[in-house]
């Protein structure tokens, strides 16, 4: 998903909530070029917004998703994930 196509109303200043967690965390990560963030559970729903780099999200229900600045992926809880660099790759991730 791109967060540019989440504003889609001709206002100056617009929000949007995404991502609501009851005890919130965000976090820095960044991934070396050709390196992986082994596949793994979160026990509760993350977002993963990717601020620069290229890299690939895929799940175990199949799911692969392109991320680049600007673009984000929702991360189901309980389902098992990995993210892999292209480029050396930053995001946040919020849980």
């Amino acid at each position: 998903m791109i967060l540019k196509n989440l504003h889609t109303e001709n206002k100056p200043v617009q929000t949007q909530l995404l991502f609501e967690p009851k005890d919130a965390k965000v976090i820095s990560l960044q991934i070396a070029k050709g390196e992986t963030l082994k596949e793994h559970i979160s026990k509760i729903p993350a977002l993963l917004v990717c601020i620069s780099g290229n890299a690939v999200f895929t799940n175990e229900k199949g799911t692969v998703i392109n991320l680049n600045s600007g673009t984000y992926v929702m991360i189901e809880e309980n389902v098992k994930h990995a993210v892999k660099a292209i480029d050396e790759s930053n995001f946040l991730l919020m849980k």
